[in-house]
């Protein structure tokens, strides 16, 4: 059996779509297919058969959704440690060429938003700066070439 790990708000995030999905977004997908149901001759319906594909989806979507949370563990952040670069570390850096610093925190893939500073662990660079240390030079194949990183801190 496969583990999803996720933190608390992870979680809370995954059961507060879960509960969007099945509470408003399946009786609107039902409501969609009654109507076109209504329109008539279901053989060349082509509104039926759009909302049959979306709901199929939709029903896809939740179950993908249950399953994720039936296998979820809780990544105890207390005793996540700061002497190497790991999973929910916040993790400063400073890029050697451009001088440029950035600051990440290491979340697994279903928490992933780059926006707001969560970079997947699955992403090149996540990948490369696990293990590292505190003042390590990290070099990172990315698309545009080869970086180099230098962690300037590493906090929970």
């Amino acid at each position: 059996m496969a583990y999803t790990y996720l933190t608390e708000e992870g979680l809370q995030k995954l059961r507060a779509e879960l509960e969007q999905l099945t509470s408003v977004e399946r009786p609107a997908a039902s409501r969609a297919i009654a109507e076109a149901r209504d329109k008539g001759d279901l053989s060349e319906n082509a509104e039926y058969d759009a909302a049959k594909e979306a709901q199929g989806l939709l029903e896809m979507k939740i179950s993908n959704l249950q399953s994720m949370l039936a296998n979820a563990k809780i990544i105890d952040d207390s005793k996540i440690s700061t002497s190497k670069v790991q999973l929910l570390n916040r993790v400063k850096l400073k890029n050697v060429a451009t001088k440029a610093t950035m600051e990440y925190t290491l979340v697994t893939e279903s928490e992933a938003d780059f926006k707001a500073g969560k970079l997947s662990i699955s992403t090149p660079i996540a990948k490369a700066l696990l293990g590292h240390k505190l003042g390590d030079v990290v070099e990172i194949k990315v698309p545009a070439g080869t970086m180099k990183l230098e962690v300037l801190s590493i906090s929970v």
